[in-house]
């Protein structure tokens, strides 16, 4: 779970596992500057999805000149398992 103590990697899950086909890279950033209303750097956004596919949390597929993420169990674990710990304490 610690690899999803930040909140831009927790949303980068989110949005991959939201998705309908295997985003590339750009279309999660692009998805998460749209919901936030504000750029996110590049540098900390790669870093970030970089953290997630080293821990184990997304597997990253090529795809033509465009790398495609998805969620592992693991990623999709962590995520549900942080998901069901919000839901318990807003109720």
């Amino acid at each position: 779970m610690k690899w999803l103590r930040s909140g831009l990697r927790r949303d980068i899950c989110v949005v991959v596992a939201a998705s309908e086909e295997p985003p590339t890279a750009q279309e999660c950033k692009a998805t998460l500057e749209s919901q936030y209303g504000d750029r996110i750097d590049p540098s900390t956004f790669y870093g970030a999805l970089g953290t997630l596919t080293d821990t184990g949390h997304l597997a990253e597929t090529a795809d033509g000149i465009h790398d495609r993420y998805e969620l592992t169990e693991a990623g999709s674990r962590a995520l549900r398992d942080h998901y069901d710990w919000v839901e318990e304490s807003l109720d």
